[in-house]
């Protein structure tokens, strides 16, 4: 295997915007030197293909263009596109600066981290433009901070061995790739609907196996000194929270502070939440269909009016009384109300539906959990809409389902402060994953997941040369909602995955279509 490609590892942006995405057959495959899978089409897309009997063959690569690969799985041909990684100018693995100590070697994962989905997850920083002739000392600074980091964060330089729930710390290293990029980072940023399709030639795409880093580094160099950091880690061993914690201490080791101003991070999760069998975990759905990304921006006017709005509708007494509804909570209800309606207008009536919201748990339990604590800790809220045959559109107002999300909130934060023992958090936390993978097997209530990551301190991440001007995520191959800051921390970016003929529904929404811009 050439090192340009790590073994069991694999680079298929376009398969997160169209096409299908077919993890059983891409495991399979190992391409050579500078190959960049693009495409899969298959001829079924129900199709399930046993990895046994795959076998390939390519046509030549001729002048650079892409070339073809055909798979034949049970006889049915697959074609996959194949091109030129033009942009990687270099690719290595960054070890830690001091080797991780013997009795550091296995790092246990835990129980939420089992229930965490088995993917890797995009953080992009874009930084402004620079002299260039600071590149050469930029790319030096942040490759030895890196490798400075990782003596702290040494699980991340480690390979995942599923089987036995833990991470081999074995300073294998995490992938670390810079990219030359032709045009001006302003010229990316500033267009009226920015292409969300190019952000994946910015970080490599990574699937998961025993030999794939824990973490991937992309440093894209503008011609106009202008730097993209494309981030990819694993779920596996750490939610958004842990990641962003990651980059900020990365970063301040490479300022002049070094490793001497970060706060170390604890690894003793696993000592609260022991890894256990057959645990509950949600899947996606519509795995394998066609994902389209559109990114809608909902600014702070429109954001202020929603509260109003929010507000305004609720007459009973006790709604009066709670809280002014946060940015979040009024963008979630509102993506939520179209997203009934997208189904309502699919099946000709209401449809009962569960809305799945990321819920952090640091500080929230009754646990003695260190705040530094590096890993997955946190559970889905679940709030639910009826859809009864005696529902009326009226409860599927902005106030009404503001007041479910605020429900369902105070309830899972009540709920998470009681248990007193982490088998009795677990037992909680996967309760309501098995009850959400139950909803999904019957296929008769709609769910909808969403993640924020709104306050996530992404926008301090500071090499030494600026905070960044944006933080972006890419285009996913999942049915997900994931809301962003911007850089004012006014407005919220909402990233909306969705199939396509349920997001041709969704754009053209009218609440949609009042309160964002499509950017």
């Amino acid at each position: 295997m050439h090192d340009s490609l790590l073994k069991g590892k694999l680079f298929h942006p376009a398969c997160y915007t169209h096409g299908v995405f077919l993890p059983t057959v891409c495991n399979t495959l190992e391409l050579f030197s500078k190959k960049k899978l693009l495409l899969v089409f298959p001829l079924d897309a129900k199709h399930k293909p046993k990895t046994s009997q795959l076998n390939s063959s390519s046509t030549k690569n001729r002048n650079n263009k892409a070339a073809k690969l055909f798979l034949c799985v049970d006889e049915r041909r697959f074609t996959v596109e194949v091109r030129n990684e033009g942009p990687i100018v270099s690719r290595k693995l960054v070890k830690p600066s001091t080797p991780t100590s013997p009795h550091l070697r296995s790092f246990k994962t835990s129980s939420i981290d089992q229930l965490a989905p088995q993917a890797y997850v995009p953080i992009f920083l874009y930084y402004h433009a620079s002299n260039r002739d600071e590149i050469d000392g930029k790319r030096k600074r942040l490759e030895k901070s890196l490798s400075e980091i990782l003596t702290l964060y040494y699980p991340l330089a480690g390979r995942y061995i599923n089987d036995n729930k833990v991470v081999d710390c074995n300073d294998d290293g995490v992938e670390y790739s810079e990219a030359q990029v032709s045009g001006q980072l302003a010229q990316l940023l500033q267009e009226e609907v920015i292409k969300l399709e190019l952000l994946n030639n910015l970080a490599p795409f990574a699937m998961v196996s025993a030999n794939t880093p824990l973490a991937l580094v992309q440093v894209n160099i503008f011609e106009c000194g202008g730097l993209a950091i494309g981030f990819l880690f694993s779920h596996i061993i750490a939610d958004g929270i842990a990641a962003t914690t990651f980059l900020n201490a990365w970063a301040t080791a490479c300022c002049i502070r070094g490793i001497n101003g970060v706060i170390r991070p604890s690894f003793n999760l696993a000592s609260f939440f022991p890894p256990k069998e057959n645990i509950a975990v949600v899947r996606p759905k519509n795995l394998g269909a066609l994902i389209i990304t559109r990114r809608f921006m909902f600014n702070g006017a429109a954001i202020t009016s929603l509260k109003g709005i929010a507000k305004g509708g609720a007459c009973d007494s006790e709604s009066l009384t709670k809280q002014q509804p946060s940015r979040v909570m009024v963008v979630t209800a509102l993506i939520w109300k179209a997203l009934i309606a997208v189904e309502q207008a699919k099946h000709g009536h209401l449809r009962p539906s569960i809305l799945c919201h990321s819920l952090s748990l640091r500080g929230r339990t009754a646990l003695p959990i260190p705040e530094n604590s590096f890993g997955n800790l946190y559970m889905m809220a679940n709030a639910r809409f009826g859809g009864e045959c005696g529902d009326s559109e009226s409860k599927m107002e902005l106030h009404e389902l503001v007041g479910l999300l605020d429900d369902s909130l105070r309830n899972a934060l009540a709920d998470c402060k009681k248990p007193q023992s982490g088998d009795d958090l677990v037992s909680m936390i996967t309760n309501s994953s098995r009850e959400i993978s139950e909803e999904l097997e019957r296929g008769e209530t709609d769910v909808f997941i969403f993640s924020s990551w709104c306050r996530f301190p992404l926008y301090e991440v500071d090499f030494g040369w600026g905070k960044p001007i944006w933080v972006s995520n890419r285009p996913k191959p999942v049915e997900i909602v994931n809301l962003m800051d911007t850089k004012d921390g006014d407005a919220i970016e909402a990233w909306v995955h969705l199939n396509e003929k349920d997001m041709l529904l969704f754009q053209t929404h009218p609440d949609i279509t009042a309160f964002t811009s499509q950017i």
